[in-house]
């Protein structure tokens, strides 16, 4: 896995993960890549019925808040583990009005939105429309980065953006079940996904320690607006239940910190990294059996084709002309 290049190639287009970190070489080994990375599908598979558990005792904010410091202590422990303390302190001190930006889009912005969607929206659909980011990231694309749609990427936009109006629908045709302000919030979270990414398609950092300032200025930014703008917020944190602190550590742990690790080995292991990153294509459907099973939610017929829609649009754009 590599970084988002001007192409937006497949091996990004498929999923919300970051690059392959190349510090630590280790052998080829083919089978031990497929391991790590259907673990790492697996866990990320879990995390859309997570976020629609721990909403049930947390407000989004409070979700994020907890989840970001964990995911801070989690990079702060692999830092350690790998002895590169000086190479994170120098990235952090060189770069810190870039860290300080990016903070502000993933985990503040982009968290917070993708979280309140979820809050407002049955899972199925908060996750499925979430999926079309990298579809966003090509329309992007074209004023940021100056590049042309081609015919191809046009149809992969028009079939994808026809699965979100599928999603959209809620399984009824008269959209009579469709929260309109939730499907914006999924929508502007792929907004703001896609353009984190695009702000960082010329970052050489590794993204161990990237990820790192990117999760304690973030936290910086969410620990600022909470003292700012909620009455007393430090008691609503002492006042939580058990279940809501472990739905937020899970979160911190599994969505955005040591499921990373265990992608990068599978990637750092690959003999062929596309056909490893190809395996994403099964989380969103694992996510919808665990949506079924764990929240009871009725996976509707549409949802179904609106997501194979998604994927079908992202195969497009991913293959090369």
């Amino acid at each position: 896995m590599t970084e988002p290049n001007n192409d937006v190639d497949l091996a990004v287009a498929t999923a919300a993960i970051p690059p392959t970190d190349q510090v630590t070489k280790v052998a080829p080994n083919q089978a031990r890549a497929v391991k790590y990375a259907l673990s790492a599908v697996l866990l990320w598979s879990t995390v859309a019925t997570a976020f629609k558990l721990a909403l049930d005792y947390l407000t989004p904010i409070q979700l994020l808040t907890i989840a970001a410091l964990v995911s801070v202590a989690t990079f702060a422990v692999i830092i350690s583990w790998q002895g590169r303390w000086q190479e994170a302190l120098q990235i952090g001190g060189k770069r810190y009005r870039f860290y300080i930006f990016q903070g502000f889009i993933n985990p503040f912005a982009y968290y917070l939105v993708l979280f309140s969607a979820y809050n407002a929206l049955p899972a199925q659909q908060a996750q499925a429309i979430n999926y079309s980011w990298a579809i966003t990231m090509a329309l992007l694309a074209v004023p940021i980065l100056k590049q042309k749609l081609s015919r191809r990427a046009l149809l992969a936009m028009l079939i994808a953006y026809v699965g979100v109006i599928f999603i959209a629908t809620g399984g009824r045709w008269d959209f009579q079940q469709t929260n309109w302000v939730g499907i914006g919030l999924a929508l502007g979270s792929t907004l703001l996904w896609a353009g984190y990414w695009l702000s960082n398609i010329h970052n050489q950092d590794k993204p161990i320690p990237a990820l790192f300032w990117c999760f304690a200025f973030g936290s910086g930014w969410l620990l600022i607006t909470q003292w700012m703008w909620v009455n007393d917020p430090w008691q609503g944190y002492l006042d939580l239940p058990l279940e809501g602190w472990l739905g937020g550590v899970y979160v911190g742990l599994f969505e955005m910190g040591i499921t990373f690790l265990v992608w990068l080995t599978a990637m750092r292991s690959a003999e062929n990294a596309g056909r490893i990153s190809s395996l994403v294509f099964l989380s969103p459907f694992i996510s919808l059996a665990l949506i079924y099973f764990i929240l009871g939610e009725t996976i509707h017929y549409t949802t179904v084709i609106g997501l194979l829609l998604i994927i079908i649009g992202l195969s497009l754009q991913g293959e090369r002309t």
